[in-house]
């Protein structure tokens, strides 16, 4: 090639450079909807941007989180109809209380949800792998983890005969929650005393229990200080389905990881961003559970923790 000619060939590639950049500068934001009770805890929003980030998302570069954040429970529709105003390419709900009103406000936005709630018995699916609708999401519910929370329990206060269960009446899975407490209490022989949330002061009515169980759900995470303070005080070993409890001074907590979920329910936000449809991606449950035992509480409560639960342990507070 001559000189002149090559010259020619190299000022239009040239010429073309900044049409390209406009081009990649001109990709739009992504917008993702976080609709919760309260801020969510760092290892829920991490595991959720660890996630993007595994998919090549970058969060201020790809997308940005529009936080749709309620005081409570009731205010959650509310919030809801106000978040999808914001031009979302997928609203995010995040924990039990969000999921409905998140389906009901989202018109045809789609939904992804990490929950703890039987996306069946809720009606928001006939099957958790293939559906119609326009949600899908992670569902921590699994198996026998409430069995085992009580039998936990159980093993750290051998004279228990009553156990206080704190439920948020409003929940759609209280019903199902309670039915696999009481079957659980039946056999461990103990008596199960339910407790309606409607404020954290509830917890007082349950002084005449030996343990509480604290159900999983974004109301109560919000209000976890509150909860491990006041059960303190009344000198309550509690176990729940949530780190972020046992951190804040409950005494311990099985259950899934929430931060394994926020990152696996990232790949379904990516595949969405991308074009694929809520219906065509399957609601998936928990691989990962954590077990987390705070020791710290354990003596303040006079309790001593059986070898062999301690050795079980994912992670122990000192």
């Amino acid at each position: 090639m001559r000189r002149r000619e090559f010259l020619g060939v190299l000022g239009g590639v040239a010429a073309a450079w900044p049409v390209v950049a406009r081009a990649q500068q001109s990709e739009p934001m992504r917008r993702v909807g976080f609709l919760r009770v309260g801020p969510p805890p760092p290892a829920f929003i991490d595991g959720f941007r660890q996630g993007m980030r595994e998919r090549g998302l970058i969060e201020g570069q790809h997308f940005v989180i529009e936080y749709g954040l309620a005081k409570s429970a009731a205010q959650i529709p509310d919030v809801a109809t106000e978040l999808v105003t914001r031009r979302l390419d997928v609203l995010f709900a995040s924990g039990t209380p969000s999921v409905l009103p998140a389906r009901d406000a989202a018109g045809r936005t789609p939904v992804v949800f990490v929950a703890t709630i039987d996306p069946v018995a809720a009606g928001l699916v006939t099957s958790l792998a293939r559906h119609d609708q326009n949600i899908t999401g992670m569902t921590s519910i699994s198996g026998d983890v409430i069995a085992k929370r009580l039998q936990m329990i159980k093993e750290v206060v051998p004279t228990l005969n009553r156990v206080a269960i704190l439920v948020r009446e409003s929940s759609p899975d209280t019903a199902q929650y309670v039915r696999e407490s009481q079957t659980a209490a039946r056999y461990l022989g103990v008596e199960l005393q339910i407790e309606i949330e409607r404020n954290p002061t509830d917890l007082v009515a349950a002084r005449s229990a030996n343990a509480l169980v604290v159900a999983d759900d974004a109301e109560f995470t919000a209000q976890r200080v509150e909860i491990a303070e006041l059960a303190l005080r009344n000198r309550l070993p509690t176990v729940s389905g949530l780190r972020e409890l046992a951190e804040a001074g409950g005494l311990m907590a099985y259950g899934a990881s929430f931060g394994d979920l926020y990152r696996r329910a990232a790949s379904h936000v990516s595949k969405i961003l991308q074009g694929a449809k809520a219906s065509d991606l399957p609601i998936e449950q928990p691989v990962k559970f954590e077990f987390v035992m705070n020791m710290r509480t354990a003596k303040l409560l006079g309790l001593s923790i059986p070898p062999s639960l301690l050795a079980l342990a994912d992670e122990v507070i000192e």
